[in-house]
């Protein structure tokens, strides 16, 4: 609905964007009503991963925003020649993701994520553009080129809309449901799946067989390099859960673990070679090895022993007992994305208090303290 041009501000002296409604589609109320409204969601979003709006104009009856100039090429771009890097391709998903994050606090939804919306700068840094669907829609016909979005046109707040680009839909967005933030994890699940494998995780010949399989299919998980990290494949397929009560909830969320995974090490690389430690001059004869390793499994027999009367006897008791009701009581790190305000003013959680109520109830009771790799329904299952 606009063609973007590289422009100067000549009363700020710099180089600016400027994105100009078409001729084709200037008279038409709802485009028009579309534009404003996506000055409007731009103006209210400041964050150094987003592109920065600074205005919008009206001259001669043409309407145009004026933007931040993202220099650099789009990540669809850089994907044309191949996967990225891992290492890289953490530091942009970790850029994208505290993007999204400051649009999701500001109740807003990008919805459509994708590479070509994900500028990179010569110097590293990312820009988030376009935010175009996530307050308006466009009126389009469906397409069968994977980079243009198939949409209709109804009220702003209903479902019955599909919009969006195909291959990086939400299933809920591909069944022109409403949608909240974790379309968006869906997208970004998508979009780090791409770039650290070269292809998209959703593919067919035309959008009706990309949406087919949005539906009704598994990204191919081996596609992965067989380096990445144990934390980055599990946070891929927990962006990439069909129902979205079972996707990640909160982008926050990702990005702790995207954190986590660039700086600590994966647990291979901390693993000595037993060769290498025996070649340092003080190590260990292969006869005491030997002897260790037996006291060991002596040791670690008469545990499992004792752990299995242990096992025993309470799955005894259990039987004697009866069915018992599980209670998980659940603290976190970061109680603003869990408890409401009331409850965070007075004291931030409200497990202790449950424990107290719970404790002498006929019940089985657990209480987890959240980290940033605890999963809600992968520990209570």
């Amino acid at each position: 609905m606009g063609e973007v041009y590289r422009a100067k501000d000549t009363d700020l002296d710099r180089e600016v964007a400027i994105k100009v409604l078409l001729e084709a589609v200037a008279r038409d109320p709802e485009r028009i009503a579309r534009f404003e409204r996506e000055a409007r969601v731009l103006a209210s979003l400041s964050h150094q991963n987003i592109a920065t709006l600074y205005g919008i104009e009206v001259h001669e009856n043409l309407r145009f925003l004026a933007m931040e100039l993202a220099e650099g090429q789009t990540l669809a771009d850089r994907l044309k020649s191949g996967p990225v890097p891992a290492d890289d391709a953490m530091e942009i998903a970790l850029q994208i993701a505290k993007g999204l994050e400051a649009a999701h606090e500001q109740g807003i939804v990008h919805r459509d994520l994708k590479p070509a919306n994900v500028m990179l700068s010569p110097e590293g840094r990312v820009k988030l553009l376009d935010f175009g669907l996530g307050k308006a829609w466009q009126v389009d016909q469906g397409d069968s080129d994977l980079t243009q979005s198939p949409t209709l046109t109804a009220e702003m707040t209903s479902g019955g809309v599909l919009l969006g680009t195909a291959a990086y839909m939400s299933p809920e967005q591909a069944r022109a449901k409403p949608v909240d933030n974790r379309t968006d994890i869906w997208a970004f699940g998508c979009v780090l799946y791409e770039m650290l494998t070269g292809r998209k995780a959703f593919e067919g010949e035309t959008v009706t067989d990309v949406l087919a399989a949005v539906l009704t299919t598994e990204p191919d998980w081996e596609n992965l390099p067989d380096s990445m990290a144990p934390m980055v494949r599990h946070l891929l397929r927990r962006c990439l859960q069909k129902p979205p009560n079972r996707r990640l909830h909160a982008i926050a969320d990702a990005r702790i673990d995207i954190e986590d995974a660039i700086s600590e090490p994966t647990r291979s690389d901390q693993t000595v070679p037993v060769a290498e430690v025996g070649g340092r001059g003080k190590g260990l004869s292969s006869g005491v090895v030997i002897a260790l390793a037996a006291a060991g499994v002596i040791v670690l027999g008469g545990l499992a022993a004792a752990l299995f009367d242990e096992w025993r006897s309470a799955k005894e008791a259990a039987v004697a007992r009866g069915p018992q009701p599980v209670v998980f009581l659940m603290d976190t790190h970061a109680p603003k994305g869990v408890y409401d305000l009331e409850t965070r003013n007075n004291s931030g959680t409200n497990a202790d208090d449950l424990n107290d109520l719970l404790r002498d109830l006929p019940l089985l009771l657990h209480k987890e303290t959240l980290g940033s790799r605890w999963h809600r329904e992968d520990q209570i299952l």
